[in-house]
């Protein structure tokens, strides 16, 4: 791939060649195979070592887990077979060199259980959960093996992404309740119920927060209630270069950050090398799209503490963002333009001078209003200190994006795997330490001071650069693995792909960035209150979709009264809950 070309390969081989030896020293019996392949290690792993050698590379080797996939290999060579991808943080006397490890292990089709990660690496809860869900294999000893994704009727030992599933089956209905769970356990905790349907999730999610008065004790929820089975219809029906469409449909606000990850996958399985114009092409529409995204939960923060100026101010000059998106690719969104092996259309330098003046105005403004915003009590009182979320937490969880950034982890895909043209443009990482809601607001401020620069440096750059925008006559590969990752603007977005015959995908795993950050909310919200709740929903980023009611329910006398979504936003403003409260007594 020609962004990973102008890499010191050397350097990359001896790096990944030191991760190989270290983890040989431990574990050598349990290593079937090995071998480097441009920036990634491949190691294959008897499954009865994979805990300890996942643990080892995550917490001694300075491994983020970025993904975990389940693959159903029986028509290839008769296993399940697991991948886990880990994104490495660097030498410590050298930090820009970080590779990946991909620790794959093969599970027999007449024995799935595998030992779970889980309980050494907590990150990998949610994969494993997912893939006990999708495939039917067992993770032993997961701490919590309720059902993810499939709904809670769903029969036992249906698996949809087994081979024989097809994408259009409809199986029966069984009778299945869904149970939540505190970890604290007391007869004065309240349970209230939000959802399915709320305002403070990407999807339809049910959050319990269990109460004691009004503080938090403990979170559980219950998501997945719109999972559309886009990997398994793009196994069935699509070809690879179709697939980049889809992937577009993966999130409304990150469309083309995913469609251009996947590509990249595609690319990186082909050995594919994409011309130069196209890469600055791709940073210009995800820095376009990242603007769009952080003015969008930014507004909201303003709306969700009373601050409607803010919310009003930031949402009007959100509108020259998707102005830009409209000179540039003719819709208000940046989608339709990713293609494996660039681009779809060029920029015109008409387009560009439009954009460059738009960016010079939008820069003007976003200073101007936010220097109002940060510094009013209303927002700071109902941010700083709330949701905290300490480094060493979200380390362990992995989290990503202006998370993990507000937590103080330097993590930032732009620059940890450089992938577009971000390796030619400059920029800073933009970290907070306090890990609260503001830090996390703080962060995406910063953010689109930075993406405006590197939308100006590009447009700019692209001026000297000719060429194509897309590789032609791409010979597609059988059975070839690949994987890419960008910076969406909630995080690290990386997706993995196993191609098929005839063009067609054999297994495409997408995993979001808010997949990774949706773990780490009951730690931020232990210890606040129910008015503080969607503050901090609202920091982690999430989507949102439209709600009429809230449930409350009491715990010991089974009391429920229902609360409107204006109340619930008027109490969250107020920050106090407890004439709700009052009202279950």
């Amino acid at each position: 791939m020609a962004e990973l070309d102008k890499q010191n390969w050397d350097e990359m081989k001896d790096t990944l060649t030191e991760y190989l030896e270290a983890i040989e020293e431990g574990y050598a019996d349990a290593i079937v195979e090995s071998r480097i392949i441009r920036d990634k290690l491949y190691i294959h792993v008897e499954k009865e070592y994979l805990d300890d050698i996942i643990s080892f590379i995550y917490w001694e080797l300075k491994g983020f887990l970025s993904s975990m996939i389940g693959v159903d290999e029986r028509p290839i060579d008769s296993t399940y077979k697991l991948y886990y991808l880990l994104s490495m943080e660097g030498r410590e006397a050298d930090k820009s060199v970080k590779p990946w490890i991909i620790v794959t292990t093969s599970i027999p089709w007449h024995d799935t259980e595998f030992p779970s990660v889980t309980p050494k690496v907590p990150a990998a809860s949610w994969y494993e959960r997912e893939v006990h869900d999708l495939l039917g294999l067992k993770p032993l000893e997961h701490p919590d093996l309720r059902r993810l994704v499939v709904p809670d009727d769903w029969p036992e030992g249906d698996y949809p992404l087994r081979k024989e599933f097809k994408f259009d089956e409809r199986p029966p209905r069984t009778e299945k309740n869904y149970e939540f769970k505190p970890k604290v356990e007391s007869n004065k905790i309240v349970q209230m119920a939000m959802g399915p349907l709320h305002p403070m999730a990407d999807e339809p999610a049910q959050f319990r927060l269990f109460v004691n008065g009004e503080e938090i004790v403990d979170v559980d929820y219950r998501m997945f209630y719109v999972h559309r089975g886009l990997e398994k219809i793009a196994e069935e029906r699509f070809t690879y270069n179709q697939t980049s469409f889809l992937a577009e449909r993966v999130c409304g606000i990150c469309g083309f950050a995913h469609s251009i990850s996947y590509c990249q996958a595609v690319e990186d399985a082909f050995n594919v090398d994409v011309p130069e114009r196209a890469l600055f092409i791709r940073t210009i529409l995800l820095e376009i799209e990242r603007l769009h995204s952080h003015m969008l939960n930014l507004g909201i923060a303003c709306h969700l503490t009373g601050f409607d100026w803010g919310f009003t101010q930031i949402f009007k000059i959100r509108e020259s963002v998707m102005k830009m998106a409209e000179i540039l690719t003719g819709g208000r969104k940046t989608y339709g333009m990713a293609i494996v092996g660039g681009v779809r259309r060029d920029i015109l330098r008409e387009q560009a001078d439009k954009v460059i003046e738009e960016l010079r105005t939008l820069r003007k403004e976003f200073s101007e209003i936010w220097d109002v915003v940060s510094t009013t009590k209303t927002l700071i009182d109902r941010t700083e200190g709330v949701g905290i979320l300490p480094a060493k937490i979200a380390r362990s969880v992995s989290v990503v994006g202006p998370m993990a950034r507000g937590s103080g982890l330097s993590r930032d895909a732009r620059k940890d795997h450089p992938h577009a043209a971000y390796k030619h443009v400059p920029f800073k990482v933009q970290t907070q330490n306090k890990g609260d809601a503001l830090a996390r607001f703080t962060v995406r401020s910063g953010e689109i001071m930075e993406s405006i620069s590197i939308v100006e440096h590009a447009l700019d750059a692209l001026q000297s650069i000719g060429g194509p925008i897309v590789t032609e006559n791409i010979e597609p590969v059988e059975y070839a693995s690949g994987v890419g990752v960008d910076e969406a603007p909630r995080g690290e977005n990386p997706h993995f792909v196993i191609t098929g015959k005839d063009s067609r995908v054999y297994r495409w795993r997408v995993r979001a960035a808010t997949y990774n950050n949706w773990p780490a909310l009951p730690y931020m919200s232990r210890g606040y209150t129910i008015a503080d709740f969607p503050v901090i929903v609202g920091s982690l980023d999430p989507c949102y979709s439209c709600t009429e009611r809230v449930e409350l329910v009491n715990a010991e006398t089974g009391k429920t009264i229902v609360v409107s979504y204006s109340e619930l936003e008027k109490r969250s403003i107020k920050g106090s809950t407890k004439p709700l409260l009052d009202k279950l007594r």
